[in-house]
């Protein structure tokens, strides 16, 4: 027997937030803004916590500072954001200079800890993008400034609000498959979305740790919250064998490059706007092209991983990532003693798909249900604005959505273990990297 149903994505679904005694704002309104600064101005500082948040919270707080190391990107920034607050070029002027209570921080993966650190010694809450840092050390050096300031860290995981997450979430929470044993989950990162990775910063180790700690934060963070558990040892393979040195020509971007009329991964930057206004017009201060060749031969990420979990509450996870796929999205599978739970996503693709979501939930020995949930709000469903909305509007947070220091932690220590077991070929011990041990119930101390 066949069961569907379609729950409708409003923004009901969150009506609420973050209420706890440790959030960013009190749950009064009669308060005065609160004090924001921003340090790293790209694309992502820009858009997703520059002009959405004040379009959104601008009765909650005020933008006191802007920094990035590149003088031009937050001058423009700064015109992009329309504020009329100073720019900085060096945190510790701009943190000594306008005393935030809040720093956002959206800079290169592998200086997130510096900014962090400095915030917190400075008084302020942290905002950090994920991944919370790139390696163990400056995991470990971010763990102990948050115990010895008092101050919080809060990481984005905009994942978790996405209504299709939370369902998962729910259904799982409701005991609809009974304990959950094992998972498979594979995610397909297509040759747009997944190329641009290998055209920026990105494509070095040093800069975001790999696509295992760069985007599979994203990943690992949402099984940590499903499954509601923290990952205990990690074995994995990877390689690259598409991008970089895999093909027989290259250059160093793709504006002036002589091989532009028949590389199919050709980026013209110039058609877009906003990137020509944050990068290109800046090159002649950093060097930093956004619209790098795929196939530099300095490339030294994996393009193909494949990651085995285990949980301390005993849950197996198989996870795999590809980085050129002809379509993005993802598969995955939760098998459980009562029944299985699957869902299948797109995320982006060449063809149209239904404006729904659907997840598949399956009784041993009964019915298979159909649940169905709209897609169609923006900002990776809808789950952005949600997210902020808990950062900076609190409420009620049920399905415990909001994510501190030891959630960043955890998620990025299963692909700092995946990309340190793929170099020394032998599993990897998540409590031998921090002084973090993992334990049965998820955030237990």
């Amino acid at each position: 027997m066949l069961r569907r149903k379609f729950i409708q994505q409003t923004g009901t679904v969150m009506a609420g937030a973050l209420l706890t005694s440790d959030s960013l704002f009190a749950s009064t309104l009669n308060l005065p803004k609160k004090r924001v600064a921003m340090v790293g101005t790209g694309h992502r500082g820009t858009g997703m916590w520059g002009t959405e948040v004040i379009a959104e919270h601008s009765g909650r707080m005020e933008f006191v500072g802007l920094c990035d190391k590149n003088p031009g990107r937050v001058a423009t920034a700064k015109k992009m954001m329309n504020l009329s607050c100073p720019t900085f070029v060096d945190l510790d002027q701009m943190l000594k200079e306008t005393k935030p209570e809040i720093l956002i921080v959206t800079t290169m993966d592998s200086t997130h800890h510096e900014q962090i650190v400095k915030g917190l010694e400075a008084g302020a809450d942290i905002i950090t993008e994920k991944p919370m840092t790139t390696d163990e050390k400056k995991c470990q050096m971010i763990i102990d400034a948050e115990k010895k300031t008092g101050k919080k860290v809060y990481v984005t995981f905009n994942y978790r609000y996405s209504p299709h997450r939370q369902k998962i979430y729910e259904l799982l929470h409701n005991d609809s498959i009974g304990k959950v044993t094992s998972v498979d989950f594979h995610w397909y990162l297509d040759t747009s979305h997944g190329a641009d990775y290998f055209r920026r910063w990105h494509r070095k180790r040093e800069f975001g740790g790999s696509l295992l700690v760069h985007k599979s934060t994203h990943h690992f963070d949402l099984l940590n919250w499903w499954l509601n558990s923290d990952p205990e040892e990690v074995y994995a393979n990877g390689a690259l064998e598409f991008y970089g040195k895999n093909n027989e020509f290259r250059h160093t971007h793709c504006r002036p490059c002589p091989h532009k009329d028949k590389c199919k991964f050709y980026f013209d930057i110039t058609k877009d706007p906003r990137l020509v206004a944050l990068y290109v017009d800046n090159e002649k201060y950093d060097g930093y092209h956004r619209d790098g060749c795929v196939w530099r031969e300095d490339i030294d990420i994996f393009d193909k991983m494949a990651v085995q979990i285990k949980y301390a509450n005993k849950v197996q996870v198989s996870y795999s990532l590809t980085a050129y796929s002809p379509y993005e999205g993802y598969r995955i599978s939760f098998n459980g003693t009562k029944g299985k739970l699957d869902a299948w996503i797109h995320e982006r693709q060449p063809w149209e798909v239904p404006k729904y979501d659907e997840i598949q939930l399956t009784k041993n020995f009964g019915e298979t249900e159909y649940i169905r949930i709209d897609n169609s709000e923006a900002g990776h469903g809808g789950g952005d604005k949600r997210l902020r909305k808990q950062l900076f509007n609190p409420g009620l947070d049920p399905y415990k959505q909001g994510a501190g220091s030891r959630d960043g932690a955890m998620s990025i220590l299963i692909g700092i273990a995946a990309r340190e077991s793929i170099d020394k070929g032998e599993p990897i011990k998540i409590a031998d990297l921090t002084s973090l041990k993992p334990h049965p119930t998820r955030g237990t101390v």
